[in-house]
């Protein structure tokens, strides 16, 4: 699927890693790319090198960051149909990562698509384990399994559209999104050939603190399961 596509990017002093992310957005072999910033506050020279980059940096400007709330700003002022949700810390690891995420669009059934996150020679040596675990080698097409990770992924916008992001929870947003989707009939792909560096992994070296507000809104989500 040939289209032009947005690439959000949410960001809180990334000055160490927003500049080699945006470099491989730069560098990606599709067409018609927009970079959408979304920046909570930064302290540092994260809006500066985004700017320098071409992207349009948007300011969270509300008190409390809500990862649900910052997508939302971010998809509301993308302008394509289809858009890239990339951490600011993971760095696309190839000049293909856009079109091997948007590839799958062809079909009007896939409503998003994410892809492989990889650690780097200095990562944690837990995260390595987690990312090297999680996110497998098969491309896989998801009809009831919610699993779902936007630090790398790809969205419908007319889908977002119907279902936005929930503000009402701080975390775990993507999969409670990708349920939602999935039971109104949509399709989620893992497609493993998009792949992103991703230093700091899934789990945060097993941050206590955040797998537990992680497994609060996970059982919220999985209450009506059957």
């Amino acid at each position: 699927m040939s289209c032009g596509v947005s690439v959000v990017i949410r960001a809180r002093d990334e000055e160490r890693w927003i500049g080699s992310c945006l470099n491989a957005v730069a560098n990606q072999d599709h067409a018609e790319v927009e970079v959408v910033v979304v920046d909570d506050a930064s302290s540092d020279a994260t809006p500066a090198i985004a700017r320098r980059f071409g992207a349009r940096v948007i300011a969270y400007g509300e008190t409390g960051f809500n990862y649900s709330r910052a997508l939302n700003l971010g998809i509301a002022a993308a302008s394509k149909p289809l858009v890239a949700v990339l951490s600011a810390h993971c760095v696309p690891a190839n000049e293909q990562w856009l079109a091997r995420l948007a590839m799958h669009f062809h079909d009007p059934k896939v409503a998003a698509v994410y892809g492989r996150q990889e650690p780097l020679p200095d990562s944690h040596s837990f995260d390595k384990r987690d990312l090297w675990t999680t996110f497998g080698l098969d491309r896989k097409v998801q009809k009831r399994d919610f699993f779902f990770h936007n630090a790398n992924a790809m969205i419908r916008r007319a889908r977002w559209r119907e279902i936005p992001f929930n503000e009402a929870i701080h975390g775990v947003e993507d999969q409670d999104w990708a349920k939602k989707v999935l039971n109104a009939g949509g399709r989620i792909v893992y497609e493993p050939t998009a792949s992103v560096f991703h230093h700091h992994g899934i789990h945060h070296a097993l941050s206590e603190e955040r797998a537990a507000r992680q497994v609060r809104i996970i059982e919220l989500i999985r209450q009506d399961l059957t």
